[in-house]
Parts: C-alpha cells; sequence; structure tokens
C-alpha cells in the first residue's frame, strides 16, 4: 500500500520549522486568562493575552453568562437565518450600536469570520480594494474571497495611497479603502483622518477593523473612529468581542443598508450557527459596564505608560508603538525565540513573534499590558526583561 498517508511532505515542513529555530508547541495554562496564570504547571506573569480590560473573568459577565446559560441553554441551534436568531443577538447589536454611536450592527462569530464574511459581501467584479500591507491576515484572506480587483499601499503611506487612487478610480465601479485601526504587531495607529480625507475626495469607502482599538481607544474605548472623531464619515467600522471584551465574536458597525445586505449576502451568517447564550449574555452586559464607566481603559493606559516607559529606560527597541501593544523588537528570529523561553524561565510568559506574521529580520516578544495588571507585577516582569536582556547581550 502507498505510504500517501504518511504526509511525508509535511514532515519535511515541520522539520524545516525545526531547523529554522521558529518550531513551537501550544502553551497550556488551567485557569481563568489573569494577569497571572498557571502554566505549563508554573505560575507566572502573563504579558500575552489580548484581555484588554481584563474583563475574561469578570464576575458580573460571568454572572449574565451563567444566567443566559440557565434561560437558553447552550448553543443557538441554527444559523442566524433559519431559527438560531435569539433576542439575545438583537440585544447585543442594539447596545453595540449605542456603543459605537452607529446606526446598526451586525455581529459575526468571530473577528477573522467577520472580515472574511464581509469584504466578500460589500465588494464585487469591476470593483477595487486598496489596503494597507501590514493589514491582518483574516483582511488578507476576506480580500482573497472577493471577486473585486486588489492593490496594497505601503504602510500607512498617504502618498501611495493617493497615487493608487489617482491611477486606479476611474476605472472601477466602486472603491473600498481597508485599514487596520490599530496594527496589532507594531502597536501604531492608522492615519484614519487623511485615510477618509482622500476616500471623500475619491468617492471611496473606507473600511477599518479596529480590534485593537476596541476599548482601547476614543471614549470608553468605543474606538478609532471616535476617537479621531469620524463618526459618519467611516462605512464599515469592524470590531471584535474577544479582546477588550474579553469573550469571543466580531461585528461590523455602520448602516442599516450594511446590515440589511449583510443578513442576505454575509455568507458566517448563511452557513455558520450563531454565537451562544453565555458569550451573548456575557457581551450585553460587558458593552453596559463600558457605556456606564471608562474606569478600566484608564487603568489599562496608565499601566501601558509605566510599562512602556520603564523598558525604554533600560534602552529596548519598542518601535513605534502608539498603544499599549508593546513590541520588543529583537531582530533576529531565533534570538526572539531564545528571548521569550527565557523570560518564560524568569516568570514572565511573552509571545515570540516571528515571520511570517512579521517580516523576516524584525523578530520580536510583543507584551500586551492589561487593566488586569498590578503595578506590582509590571516592575516585576521589568526586572526579569533587565535580568534576562543583559544575560543574553541585548541591552
Amino acid at each position: 500500500m502507498s505510504n500517501v498517508h504518511e504526509l511525508k511532505y509535511l514532515k519535511e515542513k515541520i522539520e524545516g520549522l525545526k531547523a529554522d529555530g521558529v518550531y513551537r508547541t501550544l502553551p497550556v495554562f488551567d485557569g481563568a486568562n489573569e494577569a497571572e496564570i498557571n502554566l505549563n504547571g508554573k505560575r507566572v506573569i502573563n504579558l500575552s493575552s489580548n484581555n484588554y480590560l481584563g474583563l475574561a473573568n469578570n464576575p458580573r459577565m460571568k454572572a449574565a453568562a451563567i444566567k443566559a446559560v440557565e434561560k437558553y441553554g447552550v448553543g443557538a441551534g441554527a444559523v442566524r437565518t433559519i431559527v438560531g436568531n435569539m433576542d439575545l443577538h438583537e440585544a447585543l447589536e442594539t447596545v453595540l450600536a449605542k456603543f459605537k454611536r452607529e446606526e446598526a450592527v451586525m455581529v459575526f462569530q468571530s473577528g477573522f469570520n467577520c472580515n472574511a464574511g464581509t469584504i466578500q459581501a460589500i465588494t464585487d467584479k469591476g470593483d477595487l480594494i486598496i489596503s494597507d500591507e501590514l493589514n491582518h491576515a483574516s483582511i488578507i484572506d476576506g480580500v482573497k474571497l472577493s471577486k473585486a480587483d486588489k492593490a496594497v499601499f505601503k504602510h500607512s503611506d498617504m502618498a501611495h495611497l493617493e497615487d493608487i487612487l489617482k491611477e486606479k478610480r476611474d476605472q472601477y465601479a466602486n472603491v473600498l479603502i481597508i485599514t487596520d485601526g490599530v496594527f496589532s504587531m507594531d502597536g501604531d495607529i492608522a492615519k484614519l483622518p487623511e485615510i477618509v480625507a482622500l476616500a471623500e475626495k475619491y468617492s471611496a469607502m473606507t473600511y477599518v477593523d479596529d480590534a485593537h482599538g476596541s476599548g482601547v481607544l476614543g471614549e470608553h474605548g468605543r474606538g478609532t473612529v471616535d476617537h479621531f472623531g469620524l463618526h459618519g464619515r467611516v462605512d464599515f467600522s469592524i470590531g471584535t468581542l474577544s479582546k477588550a471584551l474579553g469573550v469571543i465574536g466580531g461585528y461590523v458597525a455602520g448602516s442599516q443598508t450594511m446590515k440589511e445586505w449583510l443578513s442576505h449576502r454575509g455568507r458566517p451568517i448563511l452557513f455558520s450557527t450563531s454565537l451562544p447564550p453565555a458569550a451573548l449574555g456575557a457581551l450585553i452586559e460587558g458593552v453596559n459596564m463600558l457605556i456606564d464607566s471608562d474606569e478600566y481603559s484608564i487603568k489599562l493606559w496608565d499601566n501601558a505608560k509605566y510599562f512602556k516607559e520603564n523598558l525604554g529606560k533600560l534602552g529596548f527597541n519598542t518601535g513605534k508603538s502608539e498603544t499599549p501593544i508593546t513590541p520588543v523588537i529583537i531582530g533576529d528570529e531565533a534570538k526572539a525565540m531564545a528571548f521569550s523561553k527565557q523570560l518564560l524561565e524568569n516568570g514572565v510568559f511573552v509571545s515570540p513573534i516571528v515571520f511570517p506574521t512579521v517580516p523576516k529580520g524584525t523578530g520580536r516578544v510583543r507584551c500586551m499590558v492589561t487593566a488586569g495588571h498590578t503595578k506590582e507585577q509590571l516592575k516585576k516582569a521589568v526586572e526579569v526583561f533587565e535580568k534576562v536582556g543583559k544575560e543574553m547581550g541585548l541591552i
């Protein structure tokens, strides 16, 4: 019998990862995703989660999740367009629209799903999508699913974006400019006012993926559109429900027209079971908490400022971050992996980020500071960075 089932070609690729020093196994932790966790059986300070506001284990949200399970069960039972659309789904969309100060919201099962489902639904043959070169993988995949033509502009380079618009705008029915709101690997913020101005000048639409801006930027964490005061001028504002809100899901905020169309053509809406009651109950509570108070985002920014300043004093390269995302750029991929490993040995878990997630030669560890960290934990983490950085000759 043929040995085709051995997947020899994949085994060879895996050996290649090992040879390059970038092979890894998945870390396992055994409790809630908090500022400190038990990881692989060891107590460590967690600087790797996207749980920005520390809500993943929030008592109010847990109580709301349990209450929803008791009334609605554990699953929605169908896609929304058949019989999986509960009043909880509608309630979440209503409260999110209020929070985002937009006319309507369409909720998806994840942020990835949201980009994969929305981009192909709102563009067609004869249209053009122009995307920032550092946009998230889910945007890249969403763009690939579209029948529209594609162009890429250099990262946050407004002159290059305008060159593409000048050259190509007249050849297409509709043009959609897509950008991350906050870029997840460097922590820099999109030049949204300039992008919107160019979009309006050339009659193009704008699409902002605010996964890392939601709960972080703007009043009470309303995101980059609110941060720049661009309400009514960004056509599609994408948010996640799994980072700052600590649960799962994604959404598009915008017009009622957008919502009606996606309910007919957003493929994850049509072909994948909708969010479960526990998630919905927790999320409705969480969004209401953000509407009522900005205490969580204030604490997040205070912690981020403290951590960044102290790492900077040690001489680490934290890139051009303007947000709580704090990359520590090492350069060499294998060295970045080794640095992460040594930090973990010393009680600090910071995930290494290497090619293909970031360009070759820009290997780094990416620190995610949250509202859940205490100053003591952050001080201890900085001390570990100093110790390991000196041992490895990085500072």
